[in-house]
C-alpha cells in the first residue's frame, strides 16, 4: 500500500484558493495555474473538502515555477488577511494579548493545517514557538515555512501597536541564495539549517495587549474552533471521512450501499448529505483512486498492471481507460514522461 500520509485531506481549501488569486493578479490565468497538476478550480471550491499534501504540493511547485520565485510562500503569507483563517483568525484578533495569541494557534493550527504540530513554551527570559511536521514537507518545506513565518507575523501587525520584531526565526532548511529576502520581509534575523522551524520572543514582549482585543468575540471564536477541532479530531465532515474510508481500502472499494451502511444511514441519506457537501460518491471514489494510481506511478516502479489490480480494477484495459479519463494521457505515457523530466533533471 502506498504512504497514505501525503495522500490525506489536511490542509483547509481557502489556501490554494488564495495561491491561486496571487497568480491571476500575477496575470496567469487557471489554465496555466493548474497546468500539470492534475487539479481543477473546482476542487478548490468546496469548503469541506480539504486537500492533501500530495495535491497542494503540486500546486506550490507550479507556483514557484510560473513565478519565478522560490521565496513565493513569504509573499503569499504576507498578502493573506486575518479573515482568511475563518475561526481562528477571528480567535487571534479578539484575544488579549500576544501570549494568548500563541496559545490560540498552538491549539487550534489543525483547523486549518493537519500537517503540523505547534508548541509554546516560555521561561524566565523568553518564550518559544516551535513547529514539528507531522508528515515530512519534503521538497515544498520551505514555501510552507516562509508561508507560515509571514501568516504570523502578519497576524501580530494586525494586532499588535508596533511591529514585533525583536525575535529570533529558526528555519529547518539550508540557507538558499535568496536568503536575504528572509530577514527583509520579516524583518528579524533568520538562522538556517535548523531542526524545526522556531520562532523565539523576549518575555516581556508576551504581555504586549491587542488593540482588537474584544472578550465576547474571542469567546466565540473560540467555541468555534473547539467544534471544528472536535469535528476533525472525529474524522472531518462526512465526504472527508469517505475518502479516508476510500483511501484506506487497499483495494477494497465498497459500493455506494454498502458504504451507507457502514456510516449507519441510508443511500439516500449518503446521497442527501454528499450533496450538500458539493460532492458525489462515485467522484469521491475517482478521486481517491486517480490520486493513488498517479502515486503508484510517479513513485514507485509498481507495473500497470498490479497497480490497476490495487485500485481494484480487474481488466487493466478498463483501468487505462479510465485513467485517460481522469488525466488525458495512459499511465505508461505519465510515467515515462515523469522519467524523462527526471533523467533531464540529472543532466
Amino acid at each position: 500500500m502506498a504512504d497514505t500520509d501525503r495522500l490525506r485531506p489536511a490542509i483547509h481549501p481557502v489556501y490554494p484558493r488564495l495561491m491561486c488569486a496571487y497568480l491571476h493578479e500575477k496575470g496567469f490565468d487557471n489554465e496555466a495555474i493548474f497546468e500539470g497538476t492534475r487539479l481543477q478550480w473546482e476542487q478548490l471550491l468546496g469548503e469541506h473538502r480539504y486537500l492533501s499534501l500530495e495535491q497542494v504540493s503540486r500546486l506550490e511547485r507550479r507556483a514557484v515555477a510560473l513565478t519565478g520565485q522560490p521565496w513565493l510562500g513569504l509573499e503569499i503569507g504576507a498578502a493573506t488577511s486575518v479573515s482568511a483563517h475563518g475561526p481562528l483568525g477571528y480567535a487571534v484578533v479578539s484575544a488579549p494579548d500576544l501570549r494568548a495569541v500563541l496559545k490560540v494557534v498552538t491549539r487550534f493550527v489543525a483547523v486549518r493545517f493537519q500537517l503540523v504540530e505547534l508548541h509554546f513554551e516560555e521561561d524566565e527570559r523568553e518564550g518559544r514557538l516551535t513547529l514539528y511536521e507531522k508528515v515530512d514537507l519534503g521538497e515544498v518545506r520551505e514555501f510552507n515555512a516562509g508561508s507560515i513565518l509571514a501568516t504570523y507575523f502578519q497576524l501580530v501587525d494586525t494586532v499588535t501597536s508596533r511591529r514585533l520584531r525583536d525575535a529570533r526565526i529558526q528555519v529547518p532548511f539550508q540557507a538558499p541564495p535568496w536568503a536575504d529576502r528572509y530577514s527583509e520581509r520579516l524583518g528579524c534575523p533568520v538562522t538556517f539549517g535548523a531542526e524545526h522551524l522556531t520562532i523565539t520572543l523576549p518575555k516581556a514582549v508576551l504581555d504586549t495587549p491587542c488593540l482588537t482585543a474584544d472578550p465576547s468575540l474571542h469567546r466565540t471564536a473560540l467555541r468555534d474552533c473547539e467544534h471544528q477541532l472536535k469535528q476533525l479530531q472525529s474524522g472531518g465532515p462526512l465526504s472527508q471521512r469517505i475518502g479516508i474510508e476510500l483511501l484506506d481500502g487497499d483495494g477494497r472499494y465498497p459500493s455506494l450501499e454498502d458504504m451507507a451502511e457502514r456510516f449507519a444511514m441510508s443511500p439516500r441519506t449518503l446521497i442527501r448529505k454528499l450533496k450538500a457537501e458539493g460532492t458525489r460518491y462515485q467522484e469521491l471514489l475517482d478521486d481517491v483512486r486517480g490520486e493513488l494510481a498517479a502515486w503508484y506511478l510517479l513513485e514507485t516502479t509498481v507495473p500497470v498492471e498490479r497497480i490497476a489490480e490495487r485500485l481494484g480494477y480487474q481488466d487493466p484495459s478498463n483501468f487505462s481507460r479510465t485513467f485517460q479519463r481522469w488525466f488525458g494521457v495512459t499511465p505508461r505515457a505519465m510515467r515515462q514522461s515523469a522519467n524523462k523530466n527526471r533523467s533531464n533533471a540529472n543532466t
